[in-house]
């Protein structure tokens, strides 16, 4: 463990914090979350406390597929890479993780996007690769219902593969800039992909060079099989929704049996569980403020977010009985993580209001409350027992829990020699300790 460190990233679910209902809290931002200085003082406190990244999530959609809830749900946000390509410029080392679908968009579009925003960065670009399994996004796209699950996954892999493809398509020495001779680069060097698969037809090559960190650092969420498999053959960072440290365990054993399948070592994938920190004073002063930010959530709200988790509407059954008969995971076309989520709830026994309750929490995500020395005692149990790389850190109101964070947790975590007190020089991947990988349509390669 020498040269282990956790890694830290603060995650954004909604721009007022990662509770379903943050945005109702009093201290929680109004317009303010749609301009760039909002985010700016986000961002700089969490590069003053040498936090490695900013992920940022997304969604193509509102959700209201069960009732009218785009009055009551905060789910409008910025467009992700656009947001972080602004703050590229007004920050210097942290990573800077964006959402982007290979659902609903084309690999050549995406590939010189990010590889943009690579080089705007110096090297600090990562993109969470997700398949959009909402029913509300497929309808702002052409489509009355979700894509086949298993032909999202599908789709995605060869979305990837393509996009590697694409950065691999202008090879690091190509340009030459020659102006007597006239060459702009070497002809050799840049190569077309001629890309013809089940989903795509891609000529290339991309018209940015190959970006600075070879390619933007992959990230996955995905829990399903497909969605591990995906994750196992191509992410570099995997944010996990963990309950305990055994679970986390379990997770990081069954992705170490993955990446073998892969050829892939456990180092090449950091795994980083979602967590909901809540500073306080006391342990009851936490629980006083998580209880509080329950009670913003009102209960028909939560019952339609159950609903869309499991594709039913669940408002006409008694909301102190149990859950009834659910979708087969194997044939559901949802978010099939969420659907096991709450199928797992059910079978402890939970009625469709505690169920509700939980998911409305943050998605299950656990929390760790209490005092900045009981928080880093918990993430440190994690981390040393091998649940974890590190922490997406979910702050269930911003910016309170995120400057309270930074402020009072990072230098107990510091002090103990468990994350960085400076940035390593570099790109992102120099950062984390990840490799940049090799050029796949280079000779020498």
């Amino acid at each position: 463990m020498t040269n282990r460190r956790m890694i830290l990233s603060g995650f954004f679910f909604n721009p007022q914090g990662d509770h379903r209902m943050s945005w109702r809290h009093p201290a929680a931002p109004g317009r303010d979350i749609f301009g760039l200085q909002y985010f700016r003082e986000l961002a700089d406190a969490a590069e003053r406390a040498k936090l490695d990244a900013i992920f940022l999530a997304d969604h193509v959609a509102i959700w209201d597929s069960y009732e009218s809830n785009v009055a009551h749900y905060a789910n409008a946000r910025l467009e992700p890479l656009t947001l972080l390509s602004a703050l590229a410029a007004v920050t210097k080392d942290i990573g800077l993780i964006a959402t982007a679908s290979a659902s609903y968009t084309e690999p050549y579009n995406l590939a010189r996007t990010f590889a943009s925003l690579d080089y705007i960065s110096n090297g600090r670009a990562a993109w969470n690769v997700v398949t959009s399994g909402m029913n509300e996004e497929a309808m702002n796209f052409g489509r009355d219902g979700n894509i086949e699950h298993a032909f999202r996954y599908e789709r995605a892999a060869e979305f990837l593969e393509t996009a590697k493809a694409l950065w691999d398509s202008i090879e690091d020495e190509a340009l030459l800039f020659d102006k007597q001779s006239g060459f702009f680069a070497n002809p050799a060097l840049v190569h077309r992909i001629d890309h013809q698969g089940k989903h795509f037809k891609v000529r290339g090559p991309l018209n940015v060079p190959r970006p600075p960190q070879g390619y933007p650092v992959i990230v996955q969420a995905g829990s399903s099989r497909d969605g591990k498999d995906l994750a196992a053959r191509h992410a570099e960072i995997n944010f996990s929704l963990a309950r305990s440290i055994e679970e986390g365990k379990k997770n990081r054993a069954e992705f170490d049996d993955r990446l073998a399948q892969y050829g892939r070592t456990p180092d090449s994938l950091k795994i980083l569980p979602g967590i909901l920190p809540i500073v306080a004073a006391s342990l009851s002063e936490a629980e006083e403020k998580r209880d509080f930010l329950e009670s913003l959530t009102p209960p028909r709200l939560a019952i339609d977010l159950v609903s869309s988790w499991v594709g039913m509407d669940l408002s006409g059954y008694p909301v102190d009985g149990p859950v009834p008969e659910l979708p087969d995971e194997s044939t559901f076309d949802g978010q099939r993580t969420n659907l096991v989520r709450v199928k797992t709830m059910a079978a402890q026994g939970m009625t469709i209001r505690q169920i509700a309750s939980q998911v409305a929490k943050a998605g299950t995500a656990p929390m760790m409350s209490g005092t900045p020395k009981q928080i880093a005692d918990e993430m440190e149990a994690w981390f040393t027992e091998g649940a974890a790389d590190g922490f997406n850190l979910m702050f269930p109101v911003l910016p309170e829990d995120w400057t309270n964070f930074c402020r009072d947790v990072v230098p107990e975590l510091q002090g103990r020699g468990l994350v960085q007190t400076e940035y390593k020089p570099g790109t992102l991947r120099d950062k984390l300790g990840l490799k940049r990988p090799l050029n796949s349509l280079s000779r020498s390669a």
